[in-house]
């Protein structure tokens, strides 16, 4: 879901020369601007170019604590999901569709709304919500069943 550009390198120069950390979405009106500024701004802008920018002044990729990060959210996410099994029916077909179902539910209010409004290719993270959803069900429906 990212593309390359060759021109990589003089974006970079410039956006360091005028942008501090953060998100920026543009073209936007500066803050406090009255809702006919925005509106006109909206107006002047249709079927224009327009860009959303995530900018940080250093790259700081420390793999080891974003995996860490990452699957201690997973495992309390799979811990909440556990605990509305817990509460219903055990067998192999209820916990796969429930995985699936909320699998597909975590896709619909997170990828799937940022698409709509900022029209992105999501289809790669529904395959993920679905097949890893439908693993962890799959699983939890075997082993959860035995007890």
């Amino acid at each position: 879901m990212q593309n390359y550009t060759s021109k990589q390198q003089e974006i970079l120069d410039f956006l360091s020369k005028n942008l501090e950390d953060g998100s920026y979405y543009l073209p936007t009106t500066p803050k406090g601007a009255s809702a006919d500024e925005q509106q006109k701004l909206m107006e002047a802008s249709m079927g224009k170019p327009w860009a959303e920018i995530r900018y940080h002044k250093a790259l700081d990729a420390n793999m080891p604590l974003n995996m860490i990060r990452g699957l201690l959210v997973n495992i309390l996410v799979v811990f909440l999901f556990c605990s509305y099994l817990l509460k219903s029916s055990l067998d192999l077909k209820n916990t796969l569709l429930s995985a699936l179902v909320f699998g597909f539910i975590s896709y619909l209010i997170t990828d799937y709304t940022k698409q709509i409004w900022f029209e992105t290719n999501t289809i790669p993270d529904l395959v993920d919500a679905i097949v890893g959803w439908g693993v962890v069900g799959a699983w939890l429906g075997w082993w959860l069943g035995k007890k």
